[in-house]
């Protein structure tokens, strides 16, 4: 019975991902490992369930009423998982999570670190990336996003806060070049970009009538990186705009002073997401509580 299973398991996973390279990154196994297990599958049915070229698979329609039955089937005992864990305190197995690199590296990851250290059951894998990654094609089982979500209907979320941000400047560069009286001298200043893919990202500024205004810059550096961007302002290159949380660590160490604080800054809100389940799992729910109450504090600024 657990091979039949296994089985099964691998042909969703394979449907799911678009592909046995995507699943096999998934399950953790090699293509053509997954391959074998499919075609098993398929022998034991007497049937084919996927069409495969060297560029492309499609379900067969004997492979698609399958594919229809074993989602049921698995989505019954993941019900039946789900009522054992509601009696369970415990969270165990592996918790795949994709954080933005410096939020997740300041903030993100010493939560994780504190829940693996409570749960010895529970086997964290913590990816770094400002790339917004597929959760459902890359197993990925929970995510921190910063910045306006995109509707989506396979996606589940909760607010862990707002970040805000300010510009900042090492104390050498404000007292060579003076500390800009207002939005309108920026254009004076040498600035820090943060950049990706080559584009340039805007600063923007909300006056006094709630309106967006984007101050013209001409950066001499552009970096894709947010914590590359405040070593090079505690350098002297110039104005940086930072979220608050990071600016005010520099802050209390007098390596950057804050130029405009994030009254007049747009906010940008910080989401943990996860694909939509009926039932998500106490590793998860587990994970996202422990965000919610941790991160707050943190995103305090200056």
């Amino acid at each position: 019975m657990t091979d039949k299973l296994h089985g099964v398991t691998t042909f969703v996973h394979v449907v799911e991902s678009g592909s046995f390279a995507a699943a096999a990154e998934r399950l953790d196994m090699t293509r053509s490992a997954v391959g074998k297990v499919v075609t098993r599958l398929e022998q034991r049915l007497g049937v084919r369930l996927i069409h495969r070229t060297t560029r492309s698979q499609s379900l067969t329609e004997d492979g698609q009423a399958y594919y229809d039955r074993c989602v049921r089937a698995l989505a019954e005992l993941e019900a039946a998982e789900a009522d054992l864990e509601s009696g369970r305190h415990e969270p165990r197995g592996r918790l795949r999570v994709s954080v933005p690199i410096a939020f997740g590296h300041l903030c993100a990851a010493p939560v994780l670190l504190g829940l693996a250290r409570r749960h010895a059951q529970l086997r964290i894998d913590i990816s770094f990336t400002d790339r917004a990654v597929d959760l459902v094609e890359e197993g990925i089982d929970l995510a921190v996003r910063i910045g306006k979500l995109p509707d989506s209907a396979s996606l589940a979320a909760r607010r862990l806060g707002v970040q805000h941000a300010g510009i900042g400047a090492a104390p050498s560069y404000l007292a060579q070049h003076g500390m800009p009286a207002s939005v309108d001298q920026l254009d004076r200043h040498a600035c820090i970009a943060y950049s990706h893919a080559g584009v340039v990202s805007p600063w923007e500024w909300r006056d006094a009538e709630g309106q967006v205004r984007r101050p013209s810059i001409q950066p001499q550096l552009s970096l894709d990186d947010v914590q590359a961007i405040a070593g090079a302002a505690v350098a002297g290159f110039g104005l940086a705009w930072l979220p608050s949380w990071l600016l005010a660590r520099y802050v209390r160490r007098g390596e950057l002073a804050v130029v405009m604080d994030h009254c007049s800054l747009p906010p940008m809100d910080i989401h943990a997401i996860w694909p939509q389940t009926r039932y998500l799992p106490l590793k998860t729910r587990t994970a996202i509580d422990t965000l919610v109450a941790e991160i707050p504090p943190m995103l305090a600024g200056v």
